[in-house]
């Protein structure tokens, strides 16, 4: 096996970065619970950070909470210098199982300057990758199998929230006090949506949010205007506020936020001018109690640790490298709407409102509904979405 070794200056650097914790059955030393003595795991986490409220949090609470568990090694990292080279570090530290949350594979898969791609050398390392699926060549032929890609079917979710957000906002006269300053009907319909960065990974949420409102808006016979940002990155919340502001600013009465911490700006906002927004990754619902209409969830704790106990069971190798989590595995959905149901007023509506987005649900899980996957490279035709305008930025 080959394996490169770090210089010193990238090792300080990163020791910079790194927040470190061995666990085991006895506290620390000793044989550990579930055979798993010899099992380091590592995730590396997107730039938001660990405290992130959602996407990498959650992440990083499965593993403390595993580690607990079956007694494993783990370290936690916020790359100083980029994750090419911490993936290379861990690796070359004898980390079995590394989970990268950063939206960054052409090093771990095509090798970039010149430099073999991280996978091949170190192939008794696994690595596990999120929100796409880039460990195939052009014929669609897995390349290495030390890779996993872990899908979470989001656009299901996102396409109840948009089918949701419509369903309220042509109920806001029922559902809402004058404390909200919502755009009137007879002005404008509008629903807004802020992503990170322009990728598979946030444009699987876009596409699935525009024909959940499409959805709805036929059934209204009314056409919605669709403004859309796709590169605000995952750390700027002032910038978020400016967005969603302009958003709102045009007619737009929901937001729905995927980028990170850019997305607190957007729920203040949401709060500042009376409107509503919806978060994603973790139930942020009370972040902006009454204003956050629901979250979009995407738990990536789950397959943390679905996959680091089958690593400690001897049983990585017989999962398959495509990891995909539904509706019904509890890694992906929308929230239960309890926090917004205290803030309505009409909740016979509310509750008509719920069981519609129910039965939709239940269409999706059974294939009725097919909602376009962005991850696995499915086109979106905006023709089939007849009822939004598309305004992107």
């Amino acid at each position: 096996m080959k394996r490169k070794v770090g210089t010193l200056v990238l090792v300080m650097a990163l020791l910079c970065s790194f927040i470190f914790t061995g666990c085991g059955s006895d506290g620390g030393s000793g044989d550990k619970a579930g055979g798993s003595s010899d099992l380091k795991v590592a995730i590396v986490c997107s730039n938001s950070g660990q405290n992130d409220n959602g996407y990498n949090q959650s992440a990083c609470d499965g593993i403390k909470e595993l580690s607990e568990q079956i007694g494993c090694e783990y370290k936690i990292i916020e790359p100083a210098n980029g994750v090419p080279e911490a993936l290379e570090t861990l690796a070359g530290d004898g980390y079995n199982l590394i989970f990268s949350l950063e939206y960054d594979f052409d090093a771990l898969i095509k090798g970039v300057g010149g430099s073999e791609a991280i996978a091949a050398q170190y192939p008794d390392t696994t690595f596990v990758v999120f929100n796409d699926d880039p460990n195939k060549d052009e014929s669609g032929k897995q390349i290495y199998s030390n890779v996993i890609s872990v899908l979470f079917d989001v656009h299901e979710a996102s396409y109840l929230a948009g089918y949701l957000s419509v369903q309220v906002n042509e109920n806001m006269e029922k559902l809402f006090d004058k404390s909200y300053n919502l755009t009137p009907l007879d002005k404008s319909r509008g629903i807004g949506f802020i992503g990170g960065t322009n990728s598979n990974g946030i444009l699987v949420y876009s596409y699935g949010f525009i024909e959940g409102i499409n959805k709805a808006a036929e059934e209204y016979k009314a056409k919605y205007n669709y403004y859309a940002k796709y590169d605000a990155g995952f750390t700027d919340s002032a910038l978020g506020s400016t967005v969603a502001g302009t958003f709102y600013d045009e007619g737009a009465n929901v937001v729905f936020a995927d980028a990170g911490v850019v997305g607190d700006g957007i729920t203040a906002k949401a709060k500042e001018v009376g409107k509503l927004a919806i978060q994603t990754d973790a139930n942020l619902d009370a972040q902006q109690p009454g204003f956050v209409l629901t979250s979009v969830l995407k738990i990536t704790g789950v397959p943390v640790k679905t996959i680091t106990q089958a690593y400690a069971d001897g049983k990585i190798n017989e999962m398959d490298r495509l990891q995909t989590y539904n509706l019904a595995s509890g890694a992906t959905g929308i929230t239960d709407l309890e926090e917004m149901g205290k803030h309505v007023q009409d909740q016979t509506v509310w509750t008509e409102i719920k069981e519609k987005v129910q039965a939709i649900s239940d269409q999706i899980g059974n294939g009725t509904i097919d909602v376009t996957n962005k991850q696995l490279n499915e086109d979106f035709d905006p023709s089939t979405c007849p009822n939004v305008i598309v305004k992107t930025e």
